[in-house]
């Protein structure tokens, strides 16, 4: 058997962020979109509520 290579801080860090990335369904996504068109609240207000970056 081979063992593992050790893995450097940026490919550490990389992997611990795609295991931790949330992921949207296809309704979640809808939904937030058309709460954003509504206009009730900021775009930032969403967000936030939302745990997303505004820039997304």
């Amino acid at each position: 058997m081979k063992e593992k290579e050790p893995k450097n801080a940026e490919a550490v860090i990389k992997d611990i962020r795609r295991r931790t990335k949330r992921k949207f369904s296809s309704e979640e996504k809808i939904r937030i979109v058309i709460s954003g068109l509504r206009g009730e609240d900021s775009i930032n207000t969403i967000c936030r509520k939302e745990g997303i970056a505004p820039a997304l």
